[in-house]
């Protein structure tokens, strides 16, 4: 290995793991082209850069459970499905002409450049209506809507109302359920979508995070992060049995990645929604050119 492709290759990682770190994704869209250029076989700069994607997102999680950023229970809830509909993406795949996968993968990110907007308005007209209720003009004269998003506040002694509690109870059991089954809702389509046009999946989690979650932005992006690690880690052992795997290339991605993580991690929590969000929609609609291009090529 020379140098210059040393080089490269450290370079690369570290550009993927600020990817990862800031956008939430794996950092196979720009590891895997910049493997073909330098002339690497195209199963194994894809088997290589599940392994450097695989130390990527391992370093950037757990600078995040570090911060105290990451949820067990949504990587969780969300992974598993995920590692099983990618199967199932992954057959359906083989049915397919590659340009039409391409076209469509292409249609998604465009698709979801506009949907994370839609979500952003309605997050900002719900934030409006709860100003507008908290206003001190509404307390002063309270009406009957007022009256009745007050009336959750009001407590009763138990023996006046002995079933209480047991109402209290079967709704937060509602609400965790519904969170639970829109968690493996987003993990399969996620999967699904992941397996289908052979990504690791995190542009894809983000948008679904934030609409069917009502995840914020960042949430949605330390949490995808989380879940790479464990369908990373499902890809990476798969192509290591068949040995597709060039592991000395892999560790230095992963060592650049690893970097480059833990600084866009750390930087995270300090920037803006906006911020965070314009960079994503920016992403996705370079991918979405990029993927056209590849598709008529």
């Amino acid at each position: 290995m020379t140098i210059s492709e040393l080089l490269t290759l450290a370079g690369s990682g570290i550009f993927a793991g600020i990817l990862a770190g800031f956008l939430g994704i794996g950092g196979g869209t720009v590891l895997v082209p910049m493997m073909l250029a330098l002339g690497y076989e195209p199963v194994n700069a894809v088997a290589t850069s599940t392994l450097s994607i695989m130390i990527t997102s391992i370093s950037g999680s757990f600078q995040n459970w570090r911060m105290g950023y990451l949820s067990f229970n949504r990587v969780i809830g969300i992974g598993f499905p995920a590692l099983v509909t990618a199967q199932i993406g992954a057959y359906l795949a083989e049915l397919f002409p590659s340009k039409l996968l391409l076209i469509l993968f292409g249609l998604l990110l465009l698709l979801n450049i506009y949907l994370v907007e839609v979500r952003k308005q309605v997050t900002r007209r719900k934030k409006q209506q709860e100003e507008q209720q908290n206003s001190p003009e509404e307390q002063a004269t309270p009406n009957n809507s007022t009256v009745s998003n007050l009336i959750p506040e009001i407590t009763f002694p138990i023996t006046a109302h002995p079933f209480s509690l047991v109402f209290e109870y079967r709704q937060n059991y509602k609400q965790i359920q519904s969170q639970q089954i829109a968690r493996i809702i987003t993990g399969s389509l996620a999967g699904l979508l992941a397996g289908l046009f052979g990504i690791g999946g995190g542009v894809i989690m983000v948008p679904l995070q934030i609409i069917l979650l009502n995840e914020t932005i960042k949430t949605a992006i330390q949490t995808s992060l989380g879940v790479i690690v464990i369908t990373a880690f499902s890809a990476c052992l798969g192509h290591a049995f068949q040995g597709n795997v060039i592991w000395i290339s892999g560790i230095i991605l992963g060592l650049g990645g690893l970097l480059g993580a833990q600084l866009s991690t750390r930087f995270l929590p300090k920037l803006s929604e906006k911020t965070v969000s314009i960079a994503f929609r920016s992403l996705l609609f370079i991918l979405s050119i990029y993927i056209f291009w590849k598709a008529f090529q």
